[in-house]
């Protein structure tokens, strides 16, 4: 509930579209390598008079990442360490505010940050025309439907069954990845996988046990199922239009800003009234969300994702819960029972194995990297 592709280079030295010839007959127009005397200045007594133009050179941009963002450990733990804060820091936004504005204010927060990463970056914000449509697809998906399914599901289930069933994600992913991408994953990531999922629901056994007690749970179960279908095939989305040539950042921030669009269209049919939250704690941890649970961490997962493939990079989701309930130990009393600290260290187990190179030297997804394909009319 969470990838970062290189930049064009620049900042090389620009050529001044006139210079004096070595040869003393005048200025002359530099095309590539060819050097081409400037009408006007054919005789070299007319050298004097032509003006120097010197050499310009392009603004000195910073890289897109820093060399520490290249490391695996850091795409993986960067999300995983965000997305579990998150958790906590959600609990001071649904005092104040209908959770569909403050979701819908969260991402186009974030969709503004990242046009200004993009510009800070050099790169182009514009996007051709014929991407918006899959664009407006995969925002509605990934960061509209998604999460209000996620606050939908939670009205009829308790939160721990919804963090089981995003846990899911691990399998949702392998498949449409396997649809939409054509990767595959190795059998020993799906048992690992499985083992992993087994972990989380013995971590929230005491829910998942009450949940038939609960009124509406199988409709809860329905609309959890259905946000993380939204979440498989947005991810899905993302990393296809990423192989057709779409810049990573400039890509999310669109799809962050369609996404947050059709929150406001869904709260909008709802008859919900606009309304934000007041005070330094819903605006600060509305600016966290945003900036570090939206921003920073789709950026590394889509960034992971397009490494090493999006069944892998779901085991994010399934770190999450267990991270999430140390936080809440810390912040908010909980008590581990010897079951979820035992779905705990089953969960670390499965990670790991699934985790492991093979014997190829392969991930563990077995998800081979592809390199992005430009495309007229994409950004690079």
């Amino acid at each position: 509930m969470l990838a970062v592709a290189g930049n064009p280079v620049i900042g090389v030295s620009e050529p001044a579209p006139f210079a004096r010839s070595e040869r003393g007959d005048g200025p002359v127009a530099l095309h590539g390598r060819r050097r081409v005397p400037r009408a006007g200045y054919s005789r070299p007594g007319d050298l004097a008079a032509a003006p120097f133009v010197p050499a310009r050179r392009a603004p000195s941009l910073p890289p897109a990442l820093p060399p520490l963002l290249a490391s695996p450990r850091l795409l993986f733990w960067g999300p995983t360490l965000i997305w579990a804060s998150t958790w906590h820091v959600i609990l001071y936004q649904l005092e104040g505010a209908p959770a569909l504005n403050g979701v819908a204010l969260r991402f186009a927060l974030a969709a503004a940050l990242l046009f200004a990463l993009t510009r800070a970056q050099g790169q182009r914000i514009a996007i051709a025309w014929r991407w918006h449509g899959w664009l407006l697809l995969t925002g509605a998906l990934q960061y509209g439907l998604n999460y209000w399914g996620v606050y939908e599901a939670e009205r009829h289930l308790p939160s721990g069954l919804v963090a089981v069933l995003f846990s899911l994600m691990v399998f949702g992913n392998a498949v449409t990845g396997w649809l939409i991408l054509g990767e595959r994953v190795s059998r020993r990531f799906l048992l690992a996988g499985s083992g992993a999922v087994l972990g989380v629901v013995l971590i929230f056994w005491p829910e998942v046990a009450a949940t038939s007690r609960r009124p509406g749970a199988a409709l809860g179960l329905g609309i959890g199922l259905a946000a993380v279908v939204c979440a498989c095939v947005g991810n899905a989305l993302t990393l296809r239009l990423g192989r057709q040539g779409l810049a990573l950042a400039p890509m999310l921030a669109h799809g962050m800003a369609y996404g947050s669009l059709s929150l406001c269209a869904v709260a909008a049919a709802g008859g919900a009234v606009w309304r934000v939250g007041s005070g330094w704690v819903w605006w600060g941890s509305l600016l966290y969300l945003a900036a570090f649970g939206s921003v920073a961490a789709f950026v590394l997962y889509f960034k992971l994702a397009q490494r090493q493939g999006p069944a892998r990079a779901a085991l994010t989701g399934v770190l999450v819960p267990p991270i999430a309930l140390a936080v809440s130990a810390v912040f908010e009393g909980w008590q581990p029972t010897p079951l979820a600290l035992g779905g705990m260290a089953l969960c670390l187990a499965c990670v790991y194995l699934a985790t492991r190179p093979s014997a190829a030297g392969t991930p563990g997804a077995g998800a081979a990297p592809v390199t992005p394909r430009p495309r007229d009319g994409a950004p690079t």
